[in-house]
């Protein structure tokens, strides 16, 4: 479903295509850890799923992230304007927070928003753009999918805590 229409996912209804996207998450253990995507990932280093409604027919391909939030909202429509925004930073993540885990202080991770708010903080966390001071620092595209590729790869078979790490890091030296 291209952006800009709305995503109902209902977890009865769309039982089995819930199901396969659940096979393509891998919880970290932490109280804070993300929830990586490990199935399909585009050029930007984010990842993609497809929709299959009414048999193996594919009906539109959307970001993970923006399906669970849709998924959290158990059957209720996502609005086609809201974006999926990564508090965390992580292209990857797909854990919507619930509102009893920030009451108890776990941090957000995918959150609702407005694609001004997902500009706004772009800019503010020194994200995107293709200034040659944000590709040099590893902000680019392509070091974006090589982070996503290497994240993915570290929980392919479950979570490796020294995997997820190193690829968070992306090769720099940790200052700790």
């Amino acid at each position: 479903m291209r952006q800009g229409r709305d995503l109902v996912v209902d977890p009865q209804s769309h039982a089995g295509e819930v199901a396969r996207f659940l096979n393509h998450v891998v919880r970290g253990p932490g109280r804070q850890d993300c929830w990586l995507w490990t199935g399909a990932i585009g050029s930007d280093g984010y990842g993609r799923f497809a929709l299959r409604r009414g048999g193996w027919r594919q009906v539109g391909m959307v970001r993970p992230s923006r399906y669970a939030l849709a998924l959290a909202l158990a059957g209720q429509p996502l609005p086609g304007e809201v974006r999926a925004l990564h508090e965390c930073d992580v292209t990857l993540c797909v854990r919507v927070v619930t509102e009893q885990e920030l009451v108890a202080g776990v941090r957000p991770h995918v959150t609702a928003g407005t694609q001004r708010e997902n500009m706004e903080q772009m800019v503010a966390r020194g994200r995107g753009g293709g200034r040659p001071r944000l590709i040099a620092r590893g902000a680019g595209l392509r070091a974006r999918r090589e982070r996503a590729l290497a994240l993915r790869e570290a929980v392919r078979s479950g979570w490796d805590s020294a995997a997820v790490e190193e690829a968070m890091l992306g090769g720099q030296p940790r200052l700790w």
